[in-house]
């Protein structure tokens, strides 16, 4: 398919859309396609889905403590490292609702993920020209697998953030490397405040900054050397000064923390970390498989990737090569079409940014032990990919656009007779296994909102019978605490009844000093078969209450 892929990005003198296309038509149908996605993460966000956990209902209390100025966290409680930006987001929402929700919680996440749909078409605009091409990109980003819908609605930290940061940085990259006029010095500002600010939340994205940044130092060296470079450097200083303060202060390096994250501080087997990042992790990490696991056919995507990695970095070096150089600067136009046509090779430039990000991205969890250890759960690191996904599928799209809609006498998107029919599988292939993914992670939602129903009869249950300090698994503890504006608090102990992993210390401060603690546990788990055990070698000394899904151990009077 690379022979046939002799489309350039957007500025190469091509109309603002290809030929035959309809603006209105067109534009229509992206707004539809962004309301379809908007709408299905409001209905899912009704049904209380995706399940939250404790983790989400940590951010929760740091989000409610900040609401009520009773402290401001720097980091994730219980840990040095990943910035709570999404609890800072959250504390106004609850002060202005009255108090906590988990509904309050994630609407911050939503709003994350309508930017990044937004800056998502307009990055694929800037840089192809093509509506229908755009509405590809916002179609597939509008479906949402089990996966990907975790990253963009749990608050658990970082996850939502990294997706909408990372476009709004590609867009002002070619906004500043194709030296588009105004606002250049507040556009220098945003991008190093944006840089920054990742580097206190999630260090995941920072693949994308460097090699966006990058881009920004090749094409804009000049200008680097006066204000905007000052500009850029004092605000990624401000975007990072919660992370930067608290290792001066404290003495903490969170560069180890997130090591230890990584799983630096375990080991995995080669084939183990190749299995779970090569072949699992873009599967899992891009929206491809069903919730939770993902079956054989739906690890095509792991065989199509490094092809379309390979691909769409050979077609953008080529322009690089072929394009003559155009001077840029502040004052420059980037092309005689206006400002919204950059230069074809800044285009190229950030295309290959994109794409050299991913691979960075892959590599980095490939060689980490959590892809060998738990691939499922930590294909979540792999979920920047999809600020590549527009760089990745447009030498594709080319092919098969170019078959399908040839205007006469251009032969610039003119391929193989083989490369367009395989071209246009591809495409039809992925917007299929999105869409199945999207079915099934939507099927789970009637479940998730029973077992919603389920925590709020266990909550309204322990406020009648006036239970103030319980204790409870890790995975039941932050959950309960959040639920009840802490009006019930919990400390976590293991299955065997001994303290657990507390992320808040204070609250196993006051349940430890609490006269008659009550116990809490899901029905069948190992815990509540410990304290089953516990009730009948000692007959009287727990008061057993059961209500659907939950069992509840109160102290004989």
């Amino acid at each position: 398919m690379t022979a046939g892929v002799r489309q350039q990005p957007r500025g190469a003198g091509q109309p603002r859309s290809r030929p035959g296309a309809r603006p209105g038509l067109v534009g229509w149908l992206t707004g539809l396609a962004m309301l379809a996605g908007v709408g299905y993460r409001l209905w899912l966000l009704g049904h209380a889905a995706p399940p939250t956990n404790s983790d989400e209902a940590t951010m929760g209390l740091a989000a409610l403590h900040i609401a009520r100025a009773e402290g401001f966290p720097v980091w994730f409680y219980g840990q040095q490292y990943m910035g709570t930006l999404e609890a800072y987001l959250a504390a106004p929402v609850f002060t202005l609702a009255g108090g906590p929700s988990l509904l309050g919680l994630r609407l911050p996440t939503l709003a994350l993920y309508v930017l990044f749909l937004l800056l998502a078409w307009r990055l694929t605009l800037r840089l192809t020209g093509d509506r229908w091409f755009g509405l590809l990109v916002v179609a597939l980003l509008a479906l949402g697998s089990d996966r990907i819908i975790k990253n963009q609605l749990i608050a658990g930290g970082g996850y939502p953030e990294m997706n909408a940061v990372g476009m709004a940085l590609a867009v002002l990259t070619v906004d500043l490397a194709s030296g588009r006029p105004g606002w250049r010095l507040a556009r220098w500002t945003v991008w190093g405040f944006l840089a920054g600010l990742m580097v206190w939340v999630d260090p995941l994205v920072l693949p994308y900054v460097v090699a966006l940044g990058a881009v920004l130092v090749g094409f804009c060296r000049r200008e680097l050397r006066g204000a905007a470079g000052a500009l850029l450097g004092g605000a990624a200083v401000l975007g990072a000064a919660p992370l930067l303060l608290d290792s001066l202060l404290n003495g903490r390096n969170p560069l180890h923390a997130v090591l230890a994250a990584s799983g630096a501080n375990a080991s995995a087997g080669w084939a183990d970390r190749l299995h779970g990042g090569l072949l699992l992790g873009p599967a899992l990490g891009m929206g491809f498989c069903a919730p939770g696991r993902c079956a054989t056919w739906q690890l095509w995507w792991a065989l199509a990737l490094p092809l379309l990695l390979a691909l769409a970095a050979a077609t953008a070096w080529q322009i690089l090569r072929q394009s003559p150089a155009a001077p840029t600067g502040p004052t420059a136009s980037a092309d005689p079409g206006g400002p919204a046509d950059p230069p074809p090779r800044v285009a190229a430039a950030v295309w290959l940014a994109l794409v050299l990000a991913a691979v960075g991205t892959l590599g980095a969890y490939t060689v980490s032990s959590s892809a060998g250890l738990t691939p499922v759960e930590s294909s979540r690191y792999l979920s920047c990919l999809l600020i590549s996904l527009p760089a990745l599928l447009w030498p594709v799209w080319a092919t098969a656009r170019g078959g399908l809609r040839q205007p006469v006498g251009d032969r610039r998107g003119v391929g193989s007779a083989l490369a367009r029919p395989i071209a246009l599988a591809l495409l039809v292939a992925t917007l299929g296994t999105a869409g199945h993914a999207t079915w099934q992670a939507a099927r789970t939602a009637p479940a998730t909102r029973a077992a919603e129903a389920r925590h709020a009869e266990l909550v309204s249950t322990l406020r009648q019978l006036g239970v103030r300090h319980v204790r409870a698994g890790y995975w039941t503890c932050n959950r309960l605490t959040f639920a009840t504006a802490e009006q019930v608090v919990c400390a976590v102990v293991d299955d065997t009844l001994r303290p657990g992993f507390d992320r808040y210390p204070a609250y196993r401060r006051e349940v430890d000093s609490a006269a008659a603690p009550a116990w809490v546990a899901p029905t069948g788990s190992p815990l509540a078969h410990t304290l089953d055990e516990r009730l009948r070698a000692a007959p009287g000394s727990l008061d057993l209450v059961t209500i659907d899904g939950w069992q509840i151990y109160l102290p004989s009077a």
